[in-house]
């Protein structure tokens, strides 16, 4: 898809030279680096004995996991409070500050050889990244205009992840060698200081319920954190399908040194090669759904995620195991041999559609939650995840220790529980269905060209108006608009298959003739005045029907009665490119011939709005047809 005309349609990579935006991502991108330097810095010290201690590595690993998300169960309620209270930027310095702490403390611990006490800072750490976490989504439509709230979640996943890459990636090549604890102690305090810097700079953010009180009780306001997000059903389930995800990730990221070592008979070179390949993939597949989002909030791409997420997961069962051998096999070894360049590939993708997937998810929230309490949302999402992260873990115990089935058998079972969850989330939300058939059409059948789109209003009513060409016009135009829109639609191609169901769920008003059908052409014109008076945007064809010679026909009077009744701005729009498509009725009726091409360019164009008292069918029409000029 092409975008044309337009400021707001820059690439995301812009936002990254903006003070609104670049201060708060790098603070996040030192923080999230900083956590994963420390925390694989210590695990890797205490597996190669450069820490002593006591306790089974495996304990060690799993209890420092433990203290690490249990704070996200104690805090996160406390944590959405108190950044829907308090200026954001402010007190995210106050938590950077925490951080510097923190971290000298783990660099004296490092330095003084203090394993548990380095175990016990992972708990304060995980608090530290519990009282980030609300404040680190909520602040982000704060900042943004809608039309970049998906390049900005893009870009703190990208960051996110390739942080976390890098994170590992020097913590394994520092934390076994001579003096790597003082090198440690000195890179996570330094980090810490260099994110402290970067949040200076974040803009002001004012608290949105400065009057709210705060409690305390990490029990009931858990339950109340959770309930915010249970008021909208649409935001619960995009809550948990957040989770779901993490409940993916962390069992493919737990499983996957022993699938590399058990079942690659690969040494840990290669488990990095998988790590940063599952990155790699995560951080591209969020910096490609802004182009394919066509800079708005698209939840067609969350049904793809899934798909991918199912079919590359289900993969890796199909991998033949490497034949035993007394030494582990290294990256070079591992990636000389074709057969393995295929799992390669598997981890990529499974992080590339797990970017498609995640990013939209996150965008909706906030575009749709309610500002007073988005930072208790938010802090929900924390919440759920933790939870799901330690089911996650569970779920790997009963399978893969009480039942002893194989990780690849345990890599099947996730991709056929996420085709059931999908299924669950998009029957019960079949928005997300409908928005992925829009964007499969507009993404196959057509290559559509935006031209001048933001001369839509990014709020309040208004009404579009636009000639008709073809069975596709109200998919095309819903799968370009940002704002959802409401198609007033000749009933007899509501009622199409398929069609049908995305015009049910798009809340589309089916409209015949006034001699057809009196009371539900009565019917009709009553809900576009509801929806025009709740601040929706609605579309109508003035044609009344498909044309039948590619010209633009005669405006009838409905759109005059809609403005008497309701005043509201109108924005001429025009389809170019859609006369002899499949769809369209060039020579012989819509879909009775053979198509004789199977991607169209199509042009959406808008032009300037027009005042309700000047909206006249013969003004809009003479818009229309200077719009579309001579293209058909």
């Amino acid at each position: 898809m092409e975008n044309s005309g337009s400021p707001k349609d820059h690439s995301q990579f812009t936002l990254l030279g903006s003070k609104r935006f670049a201060p708060f991502f790098f603070t996040q991108f030192f923080g999230a680096f900083n956590d994963n330097v420390y925390k694989n810095s210590l695990m890797a010290m205490i597996t190669f004995g450069v820490l002593s201690s006591s306790a089974d590595l495996s304990l060690m690993n799993n209890l420092g996991a433990l203290l690490f998300i249990l704070p996200f169960f104690l805090f996160s309620a406390l944590a959405g409070q108190l950044s829907d209270k308090y200026e954001k930027s402010s007190l995210i310095r106050k938590i950077k500050l925490l951080e510097i702490v923190i971290m000298g403390l783990g660099a004296f611990a490092f330095i003084t050889g203090a394993t548990w006490g380095l175990m016990l800072l992972l708990f304060l750490m995980g608090t530290q990244s519990a009282f980030f976490g609300p404040v680190k989504y909520s602040i982000i439509p704060q900042h943004l205009d809608s039309h970049e709230l998906v390049g900005g979640n893009a870009l703190v996943e990208m960051g996110t992840f390739v942080a976390i890459l890098l994170g590992t990636l020097a913590a394994t090549s520092i934390a076994t060698t001579e003096n790597g604890a003082l090198i440690t102690g000195i890179a996570v305090v330094t980090v810490a200081i260099l994110g402290y810097g970067a949040s200076r700079a974040i803009p002001s953010a004012p608290s949105p319920s400065p009057e709210l009180k705060i409690h305390f009780n990490p029990l009931t306001e858990t339950w109340r954190t959770i309930g915010f997000a249970r008021e909208q059903r649409s935001i619960f389930l995009a809550v948990l399908a957040i989770s779901w995800f993490w409940f993916l990730g962390a069992a493919y990221l737990t499983q996957i040194y022993g699938f590399t070592s058990d079942i690659l008979k690969g040494d840990q070179s290669v488990v990095m090669i998988l790590l940063g390949t599952f990155s790699i993939g995560i951080a591209l597949g969020s910096l490609l759904c802004e182009r394919l989002s066509g800079h708005k909030v698209e939840l067609g791409l969350v049904p793809l995620g899934s798909i991918g997420l199912t079919i590359f997961g289900a993969d890796l069962f199909f991998h033949t195991a490497s034949p035993d051998s007394a030494t582990l096999i290294s990256a070079s070894q591992f990636l000389s041999q074709a057969g393995n360049l295929r799992i390669v590939f598997d981890f990529l993708m499974i992080g590339v559609f797990g970017g498609f997937y995640i990013v939209p998810l996150y965008a909706m929230i906030q575009a749709r939650s309610d500002e007073k309490h988005r930072s208790r949302i938010i802090a929900a999402i924390n919440i759920m995840n933790a939870l799901f992260m330690v089911v996650s873990a569970i779920t790997a115990i009963v399978f893969l220790g009480v039942l002893e089935w194989s990780i690849p058998e345990f890599f099947l079972l996730l991709a056929i529980l996420n085709a059931l969850v999908a299924i669950y989330i998009y029957r019960t939300i079949p928005e997300f269905a409908m928005r992925f058939i829009i964007w499969v059409i507009t993404h196959t059948v057509y290559r559509v060209r935006h031209i001048n789109l933001d001369n839509i209003p990014d709020e309040g009513a208004c009404v579009l108006v636009c000639n008709h060409v073809s069975f596709m016009d109200a998919l095309i135009i819903g799968g370009a608009c940002r704002r959802p829109v409401r198609f007033v639609t000749f009933k007899p191609i509501y009622h199409l298959p398929v069609l049908n169901f995305v015009f049910r769920t798009a809340k589309a008003i089916p409209i015949d003739s006034k001699k057809a059908d009196p009371e539900g052409y009565e019917r009709a014109f009553a809900q576009i005045r509801e929806e025009l008076q709740a601040g929706e945007v609605v579309c109508i064809f003035p044609e009344g029907k498909l044309t039948t010679d590619g010209e633009i026909d005669e405006f009838k009077n409905g759109v005059s009665r809609i403005l008497e009744e309701t005043p509201v701005p109108v924005v001429p729009m025009a389809l170019r490119g859609l006369w002899g498509s499949f769809f369209s009725h060039m020579g012989k009726p819509a879909m009775t011939r053979w198509p004789k091409r199977f991607w169209s360019k199509v042009d959406l164009v808008a032009g300037e709005v027009v005042s309700a008292d000047q909206a006249t069918p013969e003004v809009l029409k003479d818009r229309v047809q200077a719009l579309r000029g001579d293209a058909r």
